[in-house]
């Protein structure tokens, strides 16, 4: 397999759960994800070139990423990837999707310009290039499922990738609405929504292919959801209390606290005011005694009351205990309000642990870089739960129309 805008490796990390799979390569341009996949591979999949196949490199300048390129002030050197394909002579499976914010609803609401100017648009055509020259024998597109919407200058992505694909010799369902799914249902203890798309290489699946799409949709990938539903306190309810870390905002006096013993990394609490604990713990005490009376408006009230301004969003949000998460996001690095941890006494927001438990995340998984980078890349993975699914779905699938060369 070969893996497209890597990020910290979940797609990658559930491919190589299965046993299954051979990590090729991976191209990612941000460099605490690159660090931590590196690391991944070579201490937990005992990769000894992964300094080396894990390219950090930008996905635009194809013709150096196929071919290599020496002494980059940015990105040093590399054999490139036609190197690696050609030494484990060629890709079965591509995984992997630009990344997500261009489509994002959310994203364009706040671009004035619908974000047709986000360079992001635009990754897709590299990942089409790479798809083309290498003609695995299908790919696992994934991406939000603002995707389906997403019409940048007029045109509806929704139109344009199957079109797109279909150019290059690839053909995905006809039935874009079945390929939106739910991580909570594959043993993530978190509701997150997101288009998984299957491609397939026509030259090689020659008949009847939308029947085999609706056969992996309808059938093979349901056949491996999880047999219960896993919960906010599944994940993360064993992991060792804390006393957050508090500033008083009047007195800029900060108060800490010595770490509890934890074996597991980044399991620490950020900063907050004194003003924003007393909220998380109301809020959570609201949950905690069964009253649950603070809705949408009345967070919308306490909000104005203890900031003095009006909030057209809902700034705060306590994780339920007994329900999977929301959704995990990349924004976490700068904003945790509605990401609160359920006990009253603890009044914080979630560690980076705490936020990689709910993205289903080994928790022997380094992440490295600064808290922010743990937040992003955390945010923006795809679950390694979900990620192992979809890998069993393809062996499934590989095996089942192609059995000559996966049997």
């Amino acid at each position: 397999m070969l893996d497209l805008f890597a990020g910290c490796g979940g797609l990658t990390d559930g491919f190589m759960q299965t046993g299954n799979f051979t990590d090729v390569a991976a191209v990612e341009w941000k460099k605490p994800q690159v660090l931590t996949l590196r690391h991944r591979l070579a201490t937990k999949w005992n990769k000894l070139d992964a300094n080396e196949s894990v390219l950090h490199f930008d996905i635009q300048r194809e013709n150096e990423l196929f071919d290599g390129w020496e002494d980059d002030p940015d990105f040093g050197s590399n054999k490139g990837l036609d190197y690696y394909v050609s030494a484990s002579k060629g890709i079965d499976v591509i995984i992997g999707g630009p990344p997500c914010q261009a489509y994002s609803i959310a994203g364009r609401v706040r671009d004035e310009h619908g974000m047709e100017d986000d360079y992001r648009n635009y990754l897709f055509e590299h990942y089409l290039s790479i798809v083309n020259r290498y003609k695995p024998d299908l790919f696992i597109f994934e991406n939000v499922p603002g995707i389906l919407s997403a019409a940048p200058h007029g045109l509806k992505v929704s139109e344009v990738i199957p079109e797109e694909f279909s150019k290059i010799g690839y053909v995905i369902t006809d039935k874009l609405a079945q390929a939106v799914v739910n991580a909570a249902d594959y043993n993530v203890p978190q509701n997150r929504k997101r288009v998984i798309l299957l491609g397939i290489n026509s030259a090689v699946f020659t008949n009847n292919q939308q029947e085999l799409l609706n056969d992996f949709y309808s059938n093979i990938l349901p056949s491996h959801k999880g047999d219960r539903t896993y919960t906010v306190k599944d994940a993360i309810g064993d992991l060792p209390s804390l006393e957050a870390y508090w500033d008083d905002e009047h007195h800029r006096v900060r108060k800490s606290h010595s770490k509890p013993e934890c074996s597991y990394s980044w399991h620490e609490p950020r900063y907050s005011n004194i003003r924003d604990m007393e909220t998380f713990r109301t809020l959570a005490e609201d949950i905690e005694t069964g009253k649950r009376e603070f809705d949408s408006k009345k967070i919308a009230e306490l909000y104005e009351e203890k900031i003095g301004s009006k909030s057209p969003i809902h700034r705060y949000h306590v994780l339920d205990p007994d329900q999977p998460s929301t959704t995990i996001i990349a924004h976490l690095y700068k904003d945790g309000n509605r990401f609160i941890h359920y006990d009253s006494k603890q009044a914080r927001t979630i560690t980076p642990r705490e936020a990689a438990c709910l993205q289903s995340f080994d928790r022997d998984f380094e992440f490295i870089g600064s808290r922010g980078n743990a937040y992003e890349m955390i945010g923006n993975a795809v679950p390694p739960k979900l990620a192992k699914a979809l890998a069993e779905s393809v062996t499934e699938f590989l095996i089942k129309y192609k059995s000559d060369k996966y049997a």
